[in-house]
């Protein structure tokens, strides 16, 4: 069952790949989650370059990502932006729903100063 479900997601993220991409001047805000971290980075596609990056592991997150540690991944991940002098970004959700950890990055990128 884990396996097909796993096939479902591959399937989501391909379908949202195919209509957006990352730039230089509104990179992609690339999300992914496992089952003991969060981890997100801006990339951009055209050059194929990572621009930025944070995680959970860097912030000292032991067992797992709960919504307060992705909130704080998402504020470190638009503080490094705001000092390469990114503003504007392209979310990529990475085929996960659009809620919980998911949400409390973007929302936390978004107080750090980062528009999506």
């Amino acid at each position: 069952m884990a396996f097909n479900k796993s096939l479902r997601r591959l399937r989501i993220k391909r379908s949202i790949r195919r209509k957006i991409s990352g730039t230089d001047s509104r990179p992609r805000l690339s999300v992914f989650k496992s089952n003991t971290g969060i981890y997100a980075q801006l990339v951009d596609d055209l050059k194929g370059h990572t621009l930025a990056h944070a995680s959970s592991k860097e912030l000292g997150s032991v067992k797992n990502a709960n919504v307060t540690v992705s909130k704080e991944v998402g504020k470190k991940l638009a503080e490094r932006a705001v000092a390469n002098g990114v503003t504007d970004v392209v979310f990529d959700r990475g085929g996960y729903l659009y809620h919980g950890n998911v949400k409390a990055l973007a929302d936390g990128a978004r107080e750090g100063g980062l528009k999506f």
